[in-house]
């Protein structure tokens, strides 16, 4: 398994209107190929969202990034922040990492 964080500068909407506004695109992306799962992130006061995403494996990974980054793009969302990390497993598991129960 590997972990996309993303991450970038927007004014909204938030909570329950961010809803409203991207369950369609949510709908798409549950079916990417390789996704295991996604949290979406927002902080209105900062005005940032992104999302965590859990992938199967590497090569699905970089084809969403790649993918998404474009979409988010044709948006006109700019200055996106993309990090790609391994998952220590083990580590995770003491924790209670909901992906190991």
């Amino acid at each position: 398994m590997v972990l996309l964080q993303i991450d970038f500068p927007y004014n909204g909407p938030f909570g329950k209107d961010m809803l409203e506004a991207s369950a369609d695109l949510a709908k798409s992306i549950a079916k990417e190929r390789g996704l295991i799962s996604k949290i979406w992130t927002e902080n209105k006061e900062t005005k940032e969202a992104g999302g965590i995403y859990l992938f199967q494996d590497l090569s699905s990974l970089e084809a969403y990034l790649e993918m998404h980054t474009a979409r988010l793009q044709s948006f006109g969302i700019k200055d996106i922040r993309a990090k790609i990390f391994n998952i220590n497993e083990d580590l995770s598991k003491i924790t209670k990492a909901p992906i190991f129960w």
